[in-house]
């Protein structure tokens, strides 16, 4: 692959701003365990997925589709253009937001959304394919919420929940696959269907106000503890393929 054929696939910029960037030095790649610069940018280089390079000083790796797992903060819009929060778009650099899409919209998109002060795990990519598998409601991939409630939980409440409730769009009942109580006013709650505002709808209609809400699971894939609110990170092969699973 041409080198400014790469960096325009991850989402460096236009072809004349990857060729610009290397020739005038700005890009590194690693041969033979020594660092090269090349200033040549039709020159050929043979990629690999995952593979290491630098531009301007900064760290990257090579992917043909990028899988990425953000920790989303509160106060934040899952939106491109967001009416009154900040975008979770601002928190990822550039190139992930830059890559090139055959479609209008360029750069990783967010699987599915979280309200602006819904926190916890954010998948984004750029693979529509991995999007539509994990979104579709057919193929049931569990997500875990824990919620906080503004009064104490009673059994009644959960048994209901576990039965199935009504909402307001839709006479069938939605319920969830699990619960466990955390506390006198915490859960956690799967559900494997993905309705508008699900949790906290459901939650209202078994009697309770949900003040803070959190996803901590998707599938198997649990969000680590040390990826702080803002911060991401790229999934690994084998995270990809474990969703991908629905495992």
């Amino acid at each position: 692959m041409q080198i400014q054929e790469l960096l325009f696939s991850q989402g460096f910029g236009t072809r004349r701003i990857c060729q610009g960037l290397v020739e005038q030095g700005h890009v590194r790649f690693q041969s033979n365990g020594e660092w090269i610069t090349p200033l040549e940018a039709w020159e050929e280089i043979e990629v690999f997925e995952g593979m290491p390079f630098e531009v301007m000083g900064k760290p990257w790796q090579f992917w043909t589709r990028a899988y990425v797992l953000l920790h989303k903060p509160a106060g934040t819009e899952c939106s491109q253009k967001p009416s009154s929060w900040p975008s979770i778009y601002t928190l990822l650099p550039s190139p992930l937001r830059q890559r090139p899409q055959k479609s209008a919209i360029q750069g990783v998109q967010a699987v599915g959304r979280l309200d602006q002060d819904t926190t916890g795990m954010l998948i984004l990519t750029d693979d529509g394919a991995f999007i539509h598998r994990l979104s579709s409601p057919k193929h049931h991939v569990p997500k875990v919420y824990d919620i906080t409630t503004e009064n104490v939980l009673t059994q009644n409440a959960l048994d209901q929940l576990l039965a199935g409730v009504v909402l307001n769009d839709s006479p069938k009942p939605v319920r969830a696959e699990h619960i466990e109580q955390t506390g006198e006013r915490t859960l956690k709650m799967t559900l494997t269907q993905g309705k508008y505002h699900q949790v906290k709808r459901m939650i209202a209609a078994v009697g309770h106000l949900v003040v803070a809400l959190h996803r901590s699971q998707m599938g198997s894939l649990v969000l680590p503890q040390e990826l702080a609110p803002g911060e991401w990170r790229y999934l690994s092969s084998q995270e990809v393929l474990t969703l991908k699973g629905g495992v």
